[in-house]
């Protein structure tokens, strides 16, 4: 795997939801590193990936409340367990769980195995909430998909939160997320 700088020179090859994320990022002046690579499915395939890119790929996880009418997108480092009762205890949401691929694709516009905040720029009418870890905020860099599972992105975090977040519209909420088993 080659970390190239930019868009690939030649994006006839690409899909389309991956070539709007070139433009916008690059509509917003955001500098990033790529890496193009076989479908990343799970986070073990992205330990190659994150080697590559020289940084950890966020754990997103697309969720939502037991009446599916709240979505949720968490960011957290890839090595956290995420226990959905400590998550829910800060939200005050009874119940999280996660959401229908038909609503992933229809909010986020993004298909399973490729979910990640870049997908939040198809989220015109905002909403789903972004949640963050807090340990992403000390991460100088985060990796993301480009609307797919088969380029991975190296972006500077405060890019994403000041600009990227900024032109979508979207606030995040920090959390604080341990991993640990026994919430109160």
């Amino acid at each position: 795997m080659k970390l190239y700088e930019g868009r690939p020179e030649n994006l006839s090859e690409r899909e389309e939801r991956e070539r709007r994320v070139y433009d916008a990022l690059d509509k917003l002046g955001i500098k990033y590193g790529r890496v193009d690579h076989a479908a990343a499915w799970t986070m073990e395939d992205c330990i190659e990936i994150d080697r590559a890119l020289g940084v950890a790929m966020c754990k997103n996880l697309f969720l939502c409340n037991r009446q599916k009418t709240d979505f949720y997108l968490l960011l957290m480092p890839s090595d956290k367990p995420f226990r959905t009762k400590e998550l829910s205890s800060q939200l005050g949401v009874a119940r999280l769980s996660f959401a229908a691929e038909a609503d992933m694709e229809r909010y986020l516009g993004l298909l399973p195995g490729a979910v990640s905040v870049l997908g939040l720029m198809n989220d015109s009418g905002r909403d789903v909430r972004l949640l963050i870890d807090e340990d992403l905020r000390e991460c100088e860099y985060i990796g993301a998909h480009p609307c797919v599972n088969t380029s991975s992105l190296k972006i500077k975090t405060e890019d994403i939160l000041r600009v990227f977040l900024g032109a979508t519209g979207h606030e995040p909420t920090f959390v604080t997320l341990t991993g640990a088993d026994n919430i109160g």
